[in-house]
């Protein structure tokens, strides 16, 4: 074990040094004074809090920034979405990690905070400190040279193209705009952005911007690149916002449109997008991956079961096992008319980890069950959970941290 200790970061320095280790951990050379110019005011707000290892030099940090996300039924709750997280080359397996995690966990906790979520580098990792997989997401590619639009689709609107320095100055009105509702998705606060802008700088290919209008103003945008690929043209689509089936047809009607293009990747979408669907051919969509896309870590276990909407079903008693946060471990009846602390003998028994992987209605009980990771107590439970949790639409986030 490593003899270090681990704080908040305070001073500029600090958090630049930080940033750098982070990125140095994903094999990213140092951050020019241009980029931290960009990002510094963001990495320090007060929204924004980032923990470092010390021995006595900096081994590790973790970061995160406050936001709200959507639960099922449609209420947002105080979100943590946890980035930045990196161990320097050499001091790893030493601890570092788990001391870090454990200080941001309580700190989360400490300052009111309902669910955290991360997108994970290795799968193996954040499970032992209570996250779990909570919304899955798909890879499409689609033939432009193969794909024809459906008679029917919707007609759309109008849509403009914007370059990456028009379209920076746009991105937080036209989120704002398409103002996703469905359960996993979250708030983009203003220290998101100028983080995810370096991000887009980083791609060699020029980043555009497609913003479609229908009858009542922006509904909906695209942000994708070009490149050759393998001798082909390849257009990348690295987010798709829409608020309504029109916007949706209409920004696919662009895509298609963009000359000197082979094949249409899009990234990380929602399992029940019908991208197919609007194809005379439908197989000229191709599923290239189903993956992984947020992790879920329940911090406040009452109020996050008692933000969220359940279906009809028979109520069923949770007992919940919360190692790293105790004030967690207990007893919740859940039903149709809400979540509450019980004192009545559990049905199920899991950890925070697999109620996260219920939490966004991606996994069945019966699923966690029948592979371990839960205990039955009784046998009709289960069932009652898969629909309890259930959710009409597939959960998603839908945003890259």
């Amino acid at each position: 074990m490593s003899d270090h200790t681990v704080r908040l970061l305070k001073t500029a320095d600090e958090h630049r040094a930080a940033w750098n280790l982070f990125r140095s951990a994903l094999h990213v050379k140092a951050g020019s004074d241009e980029e931290w110019e960009r990002v510094a005011d963001a990495l320090q707000a007060p929204g924004s809090r980032r923990f470092g290892a010390y021995d006595p030099e900096l081994i590790g940090t973790v970061y995160a920034f406050d936001a709200e996300t959507v639960v099922p039924g449609g209420a947002r709750v105080p979100l943590a979405a946890v980035t930045g997280v990196g161990v320097r080359a050499g001091r790893t397996r030493r601890g570092v990690l788990s001391s870090m995690m454990t200080a941001q966990l309580q700190d989360f906790a400490e300052r009111g905070v309902t669910l955290a979520t991360l997108h994970a580098s290795e799968g193996v990792i954040y499970g032992r400190y209570g996250y779990g997989v909570a919304t899955l997401s798909r890879d499409l590619t689609v033939d432009r040279h193969r794909a024809r639009l459906r008679a029917h689709v919707p007609a759309g609107g109008e849509v403009n193209v914007f370059g990456l320095e028009q379209a920076a100055i746009q991105w937080p009105d036209l989120y704002a705009a398409t103002s996703p509702t469905r359960a996993g998705t979250m708030t983009r606060p203003p220290y998101y952005w100028p983080p995810h802008e370096n991000y887009l700088r980083r791609e060699s290919s020029p980043i555009e911007t497609a913003v479609h209008r229908g009858q009542d103003g922006v509904d909906g945008f695209a942000v994708y690149h070009v490149n050759r690929d393998a001798g082909r043209q390849k257009m990348t689509v690295l987010q798709l916002q829409y608020t309504n089936p029109a916007a949706f047809a209409g920004l696919w009607r662009f895509l298609l449109s963009v000359d000197l293009v082979d094949e249409i990747s899009a990234i990380a979408r929602p399992l029940d997008e019908p991208a197919e669907l609007l194809f005379t051919d439908p197989r000229a969509v191709k599923v290239t991956g189903v993956e992984d896309e947020l992790w879920l870590r329940v911090v406040d276990v009452p109020a996050a079961l008692t933000a969220r909407t359940y279906a009809p079903a028979e109520p069923v008693v949770l007992e919940v096992r919360d190692p790293h946060l105790p004030a967690n471990d207990g007893c919740y009846r859940v039903g149709a008319d809400g979540a509450e602390r019980s004192d009545s003998e559990p049905a199920l028994r899991l950890d925070a980890a697999s109620l996260a992987m219920l939490y966004f209605g991606a996994w069945r009980a019966s699923d966690l069950a029948g592979t371990g990771r839960i205990e039955v107590l009784d046998a009709a439970a289960p069932a009652h959970v898969d629909t309890l949790f259930g959710t009409r639409r597939a959960s998603w986030c839908g945003t890259f941290f």
